[in-house]
């Protein structure tokens, strides 16, 4: 998502900080700008768009000055404009925010009742005014950082510089990642070593609750309770090209294995103190969608198999009567909506055109619009009522798995908040349900631990040419989207189909030589799932199963079994889908195909 960098030291900082910028480009981002300590005060750019607009202004009015910060920002608060750009200038100060403040709707009131006036709607400025009163205090830079920064809650990586220390840069992290780099006589401060790896190759890792103080020939790191420590410092080997993937062969594998990170970014700030309500935005809230008649959910692709879990959810914790359809079948389907259902748009990208369509046909008939998406600002967004926005951050391997996931999340949690608004959600099972998604990103951690066996599984695949995909209930959905990632990434063919329905047809299929990938973890279904299996098994049929720990049944009639831990079946399919996208991966790693741009295949789906 967003990308920081900040400089002092003995050159110009401009060139390196736009340097760095246009390296983190690859993240993806809607505004750029830079800020600088000049002549005593601070000098600041910022532009909306392409990293070249901010240039094409600072080649028009120019600034100046050895100690600056840059940004790279992808809107969470706040629409993309330049007054929402950062850096965010106050008093003597200019930051640059990664992050999440929760309660900067609480400060920005009790900040007007002090007779603030603020410039932009993001949730960062607020920041740089708590750091100006502060600093009118204490008078010390450093210390009006560190005492601002316990007035607020949420995540952040955060660099500010202050126009009365020319040479300094104070940063600080909490749950966002920031890393320090000391050069000859220069000192880095960013969210991305890939910005200023043409510098240095030493690189210093901050720790959560972390606030260091930067000089061009020091770096002083203090922890959570203000004692001086010493981070271990790492020497990066990497190219650009590499540092962009972190070390990863492809996007694709570093995507995966950032699921559980953004997974705990969507939870954030989302589930209340009390453990058994929902913190949703205003404009989600206002309209009212626990009164709607029905929903209808319309999607493609990947999304379309989030929307056919979230029917489960929908139907399960609300009570809502919920359809899910493909967005190019249903808007020439005539359907039947009214002002009273509620219309939810799935869509990664926020362009798919299909999907698009059919939110402009949901507007006619005066539905409830709802977005899920994960691009702020884009088409399907601004034409909707409301968006959940996904936090995945900028997803660049063209087959999805982190914004699959987290639309998942989302739609549980809307799920979650509308059984517990409609009263049909006890309690108890609102407070499990919340407490199996707190634990879900551990749980998935620990799931990707247990995945360093696939490419062993994968090597045998190989010489398959098709796959049989088999589940039941929400993990029939998880089922279809590992044989659609196989499908992209191998060129192969897969189908799945709900484990019940196999005797009324595939089962003619299954010989030694069709690969049978089952969902079979312990749940409601897992007796007949097992039953299932049996048949495959007589025929010859090669098993490869996702089973929860422990499971010897499964297990022992499996070619290859993937263990998940043990957990509530309402997270179930958010585990076992890690294991398909791993062995998608691996096989078309190993036949050699491109993992990040598969053929035929694009991004975002603009045209019908």
């Amino acid at each position: 998502m967003c990308g920081i960098i900040g400089y002092t030291g003995y050159r110009e900082a401009v060139p390196i900080i736009q340097t760095g910028l246009g390296r983190l480009a690859y993240r993806g981002y809607d505004s750029a700008g830079i800020a600088v300590c000049a002549n005593g005060e601070i000098a600041c750019r910022r532009a909306h768009g392409k990293l070249e607009n901010l240039i094409d202004k600072m080649a028009r009015d120019p600034i100046a000055g050895s100690t600056g910060i840059g940004h790279t920002r992808w809107a969470t608060h706040g629409r993309p404009s330049e007054s929402n750009a950062h850096p965010h200038c106050y008093g003597r100060f200019a930051i640059v925010h990664n992050g999440i403040i929760e309660n900067f709707m609480q400060l920005r009131a009790e900040l007007k009742e002090r007779g603030h006036v603020f410039s932009s709607e993001t949730d960062t400025e607020i920041i740089a005014h708590l750091i100006q009163e502060e600093y009118d205090k204490k008078r010390d830079f450093i210390t009006a950082v560190r005492c601002a920064l316990h007035l607020v809650r949420g995540s952040y990586a955060l660099v500010v510089i202050c126009a009365d220390a020319p040479e300094q840069i104070v940063a600080a992290r909490n749950q966002s990642p920031l890393i320090l780099a000391k050069g000859e006589n220069e000192t880095f401060a960013t969210s991305d070593i890939t910005a200023v790896l043409a510098y240095t190759r030493q690189f210093t890792f901050l720790e959560d609750g972390d606030i260091a103080l930067l000089t061009p020939n020091e770096i002083a790191i203090y922890d959570a309770h203000n004692r001086p420590v010493q981070r271990p410092t790492k020497t990066v080997q990497w190219d650009v090209a590499a540092a962009e993937k972190q070390g990863y062969p492809h996007y694709m594998l570093k995507e995966i294995e950032e699921q559980p990170q953004k997974i705990t970014d969507t939870l954030r700030g989302r589930i209340l103190e009390d453990e058994v309500s929902i913190n949703l935005d205003d404009a989600i809230d206002e309209l009212h969608l626990e009164n709607a008649s029905s929903i209808q959910i319309v999607a493609c692709g990947t999304s379309y198999h989030a929307g056919l879990v979230a029917k489960f959810y929908f139907e399960k914790f609300a009570r809502i009567p919920t359809r899910v359809d493909v967005a190019s079948e249903y808007r020439y389907a005539d359907p039947i909506l009214s002002p009273c259902d509620a219309f939810i748009a799935i869509s990664q990208s926020g362009e798919t055109a299909d999907t698009y369509a059919c939110v402009k046909l949901a507007r006619r008939a005066g539905a409830k619009i709802l977005a899920i998406c994960n691009v702020i600002d884009s088409t399907i967004p601004r034409a909707s009522d409301a968006t959940f926005y996904t936090r995945a951050d900028p997803e660049i391997g063209v087959a999805s798995t982190k914004a699959f996931t987290t639309q998942l999340v989302s739609l549980l949690l809307l799920a979650i908040h509308l059984g517990r608004t409609r009263a049909t959600l006890p309690e108890d099972e609102a407070r499990r349900a919340l407490h199996a998604l707190r634990t879900l990103p551990k749980l998935m951690e620990d799931t990707l631990a247990r995945a360093q066996d696939i490419p062993k599984a994968a090597q045998k695949l190989l010489r398959a040419n098709s796959f049989l995909y088999l589940g039941r209930n929400t993990l029939y959905p998880i089922a279809s989207e590992g044989a659609l990632k196989l499908k992209e990434l191998t060129y192969i063919h897969a189908e799945a189909y709900p484990a019940g329905e196999m005797k009324h047809g595939p089962i003619a299929l299954i010989d030694d030589r069709l690969p049978v990938i089952v969902i079979a973890p312990q749940n409601a279904t897992y007796e007949k799932t097992l039953s299932n299996l049996q048949e495959v098994k007589a025929r010859g049929g090669r098993i490869f199963s996702i089973v929860s720990q422990g499971d010897d049944a499964v297990a022992r009639i499996s070619e290859h079994a993937f263990t998940i831990p043990t957990c509530d079946e309402t997270v179930q399919p958010l585990l076992c889908v890690l294991h398909l996208q791993l062995l998608a991966y691996h096989i078309a790693n190993m036949l050699g195909n491109d993992v990040d741009q598969p053929r035929n295949l694009a991004k975002s789906v603009t045209v019908e």
